[in-house]
């Protein structure tokens, strides 16, 4: 699915498109979390990315993220992206991006 998305939304320049993780709706025990209890989302994974930057000599400066990265997200900012099925994406820059996160 997500690979029909970066099909068909291409962030430009120094943009990346994340789709967060799901909240956490219940405890190990089975108790239902409130929404309103729930704590936020802040991480996610890179769906897609442009192609960078440009530098003062107009070349592209590569981006440190990939496609498939498991990404810390600031608790606000982005832009959110509503596409088919109701699937939230957020478009956010990659300065704005915490950190990257190894598996």
């Amino acid at each position: 699915m997500a690979t029909a998305v970066a099909k068909r939304l291409i962030p430009l320049f120094d943009r990346v498109l994340i789709q967060k993780a799901e909240a956490v709706t219940k405890t190990k025990g089975g108790i239902v979390i409130p929404e309103k209890a729930q704590p936020k989302v802040l991480r996610g994974t890179v769906v897609a990315i442009g192609p960078g930057a440009r530098n003062s000599k107009g070349e592209h400066t590569p981006l440190t993220v990939k496609v498939g990265d498991q990404v810390l997200l600031p608790e606000y900012g982005g832009t959110k992206v509503t596409l088919e099925e109701d699937k939230e994406f957020h478009l956010f820059r990659e300065s704005d991006i915490l950190a990257k996160l190894e598996s």
